[in-house]
C-alpha cells in the first residue's frame, strides 16, 4: 500500500500544478506496472546472465581435434 500511495505522489509531483488527478493516476498506474513486470524482468535478466555464462563456457572448450582444423 505504501508503494501505492508512493507512486501516486510521484505521479503527482511530476505532472505539476492544475492537473487534478492525472499525475496521481499516472503514478498509481506506473506502481502497479512496476510491481508485475519487474519480477519478469529480473527472471529475464538471470536467464539471460546464464545462458551467456553456458555458452561462453562451451565455446572454450572445443569438441573437435585440433588436426582437423584447417591449416
Amino acid at each position: 500500500m505504501l508503494g501505492k500511495l508512493a507512486g501516486a505522489w510521484l505521479g503527482e509531483k511530476i505532472v505539476g500544478e492544475n492537473k487534478g488527478a492525472k499525475g496521481a493516476i499516472l503514478g498509481y498506474g506506473a506502481a502497479s506496472l512496476a510491481r508485475r513486470s519487474v519480477p519478469t524482468l529480473a527472471a529475464l535478466a538471470i536467464g539471460g546472465w546464464a545462458y551467456r555464462r553456458w555458452r561462453d563456457k562451451r565455446r572454450g572448450a572445443p569438441s573437435y581435434p585440433s588436426d582437423a582444423s584447417p591449416s
